[in-house]
């Protein structure tokens, strides 16, 4: 992509203010997934927006499917982004597989970031000695042959799950940004985050974090953002949302914008 980066990923910067917020959508979904939150935060932040390389919004020929094979290239996205258009010094909230590419970038630049707030946050998915990420291995596949065999019935099973609430509304909207990616990227990119493990970089963290976590999410279980507090090198804090699923921007914005003005950097 090179040159054409902030016009291949829809950048967008929006909103007044002398602070600046970038907010970065998770797996399924697109920057149009903020849209709801953004009202609360233009009037005093420029607000900075991107699509991830894989969200449907994004020229599929721009996966490149040898690049993508870890989070590394994603933070080198965001960096090039935050480079590009001259951010020195931002609050970063990311939700779900955003949330560790936060964790990475701020690993690699930490005086680019003056907090991370993480939503939907996990280091690893998987179950482990000692760890409960909320899933087995065998359950794991069973969802990668589901997206496989059919990904629309999948997707349809699939989002009224993630978003847990009774918002209707906040389903077809997971839904409809499910259906414009592409079921083979979906799958790859679902691999990659699954099979993902973070923990043992989650101590050179230093820039301070507040983990947003809420009442009853099916991807996160509640101990794991009590892991992460635990475990990154910064000072963190955890914030319970008092709404179920994977996805308060989409189900209860208002509710969430609440929390990330309380948890924004005076």
């Amino acid at each position: 992509m090179g040159q054409n980066l902030l016009e291949a990923l829809n950048v967008r910067v929006v909103g007044s203010g002398d602070k600046i917020l970038v907010l970065s959508h998770g797996f399924g979904t697109d920057q149009s997934a903020w849209n709801r939150i953004l009202p609360f935060f233009i009037r005093d932040h420029r607000v900075v927006l991107y699509d991830l390389v894989c969200a449907g919004t994004v020229n599929p020929d721009f996966f490149d499917f040898r690049r993508y094979t870890t989070l590394d290239p994603y933070v080198d996205d965001l960096l090039n982004i935050l480079d590009a258009i001259g951010v020195d010094r931002c609050t970063y909230v990311g939700h779900s597989v955003s949330a560790m590419i936060g964790i990475l970038a701020a690993i690699r630049r930490p005086r680019l970031f003056a907090k991370l707030i993480l939503i939907g946050a996990s280091p690893r998915f998987l179950n482990d000695t000692d760890y409960h990420g909320g899933f087995e291995q065998g359950e794991i596949e069973k969802v990668f042959w589901a997206m496989e065999a059919n990904y629309e019935a999948w997707v349809n099973g699939f989002a009224p799950l993630a978003v847990g609430a009774d918002v209707p509304e906040a389903v077809r909207e997971f839904s409809r940004t499910l259906f414009n990616m592409r079921p083979d990227i979906t799958l790859f990119v679902s691999r990659t985050v699954f099979n993902s493990d973070f923990r043992g970089v989650l101590g050179l963290v230093r820039v301070p974090c507040s983990i947003i976590q809420t009442a009853k999410d099916v991807s996160v279980p509640a101990s794991v953002a009590v892991y992460l507090k635990n475990h990154l090198g910064g000072r963190s804090t955890v914030h319970p949302l008092n709404v179920e699923g994977h996805l308060p921007h989409l189900s209860a914005p208002n509710l969430l914008a609440q929390v990330l003005r309380q948890v924004l950097p005076r």
